[in-house]
């Protein structure tokens, strides 16, 4: 898939100059522009390169740590698969992301605290002791 860098880009520039009054809360799921990124870093859907995200810390009215979240269901250690809205979906721990709350566009709702808290524990888990192979799966072929 070819990625358009430029369309984000001119999409980020007016994300940055607008202005927000915007407050999220941990717990809370929100469609994000989180835009087009490198690698295997997760990307926003086009057109508007949006996807739906976690808010996992607060910082301040303008800084947030969020997880992405994806309807890919994969069983992975570093992966936290849940119910929201009557769908399963996936909390891609690993991909932790420092965000401005400029590129929140819509509160989706709250997921429950039994799944907040789980998450949270998976997360320690994986700073303090697990470090997940990159790309999830190896890529490389067994040997």
């Amino acid at each position: 898939m070819q990625k358009d860098f430029d369309k984000w880009n001119n999409l980020k520039k007016s994300i940055d100059a607008s202005q927000t009054d915007t407050f999220a809360n941990p717990r809370e799921v929100w469609w994000c522009s989180l835009g087009v990124n490198v690698g295997i870093e997760t990307d926003g859907k086009p057109d508007l390169f949006e996807r739906p995200v976690l808010v996992l810390k607060v910082f301040n009215a303008e800084m947030i740590w969020v997880l992405p979240i994806t309807s890919v269901l994969k069983e992975a250690s570093f992966r936290y698969v849940f119910i929201f809205n009557h769908t399963k979906q996936s909390v891609v721990v690993t991909q932790i992301r420092t965000i401005s709350t400029k590129r929140l566009r819509r509160k989706v709702g709250t997921i429950p605290e039994e799944d907040f808290e789980n998450i949270q524990k998976k997360l320690i888990n994986i700073i303090q002791n697990e470090t997940p192979p990159i790309g999830g799966e190896s890529r490389r072929p067994k040997p």
